[in-house]
């Protein structure tokens, strides 16, 4: 009987500790012109938007699933380069579908190496290619599963 309580609790204990974990809110972007960059997020992206309690027209924001939000904020004075290391990654099931739909928009998309209009194929065979938002923000798109 100790023993099957003694494992209960051991259960218990190790739900309530991956309860406390930390787990993303969201990422916060900062943005020169709020209407382009929520038609980009929307358009392009395909993210959809969700209440923000500000009101105060300088903010968008996106639900990304359960993880948490994007949130873009209007005020940023000039486009500032970006390193590509720091980059968004979303992931599609169809990289050939969004291709599709950056060339709708537009929108031009290289690989890791910088090689226009070319995907990267990893080692662990997912592909992958990159491009930037309206202020420069580097965006990987991927299909890994």
């Amino acid at each position: 009987m100790k023993k099957g309580i003694g494992i209960i609790l051991s259960f218990v204990s190790l739900s309530v500790a991956a309860q406390n974990k930390p787990r993303i809110n969201h990422i916060a972007q900062y943005v020169v012109d709020l209407k382009v960059s929520t038609q980009f997020y929307q358009k392009v992206i395909g993210l959809d938007t969700i209440p923000e309690p500000f009101h105060d027209g300088r903010h968008t924001w996106f639900s990304l699933g359960s993880p948490g939000h994007l949130h873009i904020i209007s005020g940023a004075k000039e486009k500032t380069p970006h390193d590509k290391n720091a980059h968004l990654c979303f992931s599609v099931p169809s990289i050939n579908d969004f291709i599709a739909n950056l060339k709708k928009h537009n929108i031009e998309f290289e690989n890791w190496a910088g090689e226009k209009n070319t995907v990267t194929n990893r080692v662990d065979g997912v592909k992958q290619l990159y491009f930037r938002d309206p202020d420069g923000y580097w965006i990987e798109i991927n299909d890994d599963k």
